[in-house]
């Protein structure tokens, strides 16, 4: 017989163990985007950050929003998640305070699976990073997910992509779900051609998972995304009971 206790009287449901904070932003999020629950084969639950536009978090990056970023952790962490991420890989600027702000795992950023995917590889070889907008990326963001000067990154933006730049970074309002997959692979097929030594990808932006399949077929390589990284951690949550484990 098994015996279920509530533990907190301030919410009538169970069961959503990823926690997503995302961001105040209109795009269509097709099927394999962090913002499409579709993508899970589990179920997960949503926190939009009122205020926490794709200007002020990548080209502002914007100090003021670590407060309401830290109130949404804790919100999901009331409602009984048992581990939070984010919705844009520019998120690391604050990973370290909304960390420190909950009782609950935390990894609001895609780019947290660096420093594992160095361990991995050897000494010649590097890690390819495609982003949302490689201007934006800095050492700040870097130094908040544990990424540092010795592992060798190989970085290509997609801001020079025209539906991408269009449909995310500008937001208007539809997006040509093909065309970016164009696009994405031949920002990887680029990437790959100009540094050969790039032996693994990693897709920064929360978008770029429906591709990622597309970029590892092009290139070879194994593809990180934020998808990749969820998984693992609810895996480690919701551990796999295996037939004739007693």
């Amino acid at each position: 017989m098994s015996i279920y206790t509530i533990k907190s009287k301030t919410r009538s449901w169970d069961g959503e163990t990823i926690g997503i904070l995302i961001l105040d932003a209109a795009y269509p999020c097709v099927p394999g985007n962090v913002g499409n629950a579709t993508t899970y084969p589990f179920p997960v639950r949503y926190k939009e950050i009122k205020g926490s536009s794709i200007e002020r978090l990548l080209n502002e990056r914007d100090p003021e929003l670590l407060t309401p970023f830290i109130e949404g952790a804790r919100e999901l962490e009331a409602e009984g998640v048992r581990a939070i991420t984010g919705a844009c890989g520019f998120m690391a600027l604050f990973q370290k305070k909304v960390a420190e702000s909950v009782k609950v795992p935390v990894f609001l950023s895609s780019l947290l699976q660096v420093p594992f995917i160095y361990r991995t590889l050897s000494t010649n070889q590097k890690i390819g990073i495609i982003t949302a907008n490689s201007s934006c990326l800095t050492d700040e963001h870097f130094e908040n997910v544990g990424i540092t000067k010795e592992m060798p990154l190989v970085i290509y933006g997609m801001e020079e992509q025209e539906e991408f730049r269009t449909s995310v970074l500008e937001e208007k309002g539809t997006m040509d779900s093909d065309l970016v997959r164009k696009e994405v692979v031949g920002v990887a097929d680029r990437m790959v051609a100009e540094h050969p030594e790039v032996a693994a990808i990693l897709l920064e932006c929360s978008d770029l998972p429906p591709y990622a399949h597309a970029v590892h077929a092009a290139t070879g390589r194994p593809v990180f995304d934020f998808i990749t990284m969820i998984k693992h951690v609810h895996s480690a949550l919701v551990p796999t009971k295996y037939e004739g484990y007693m």
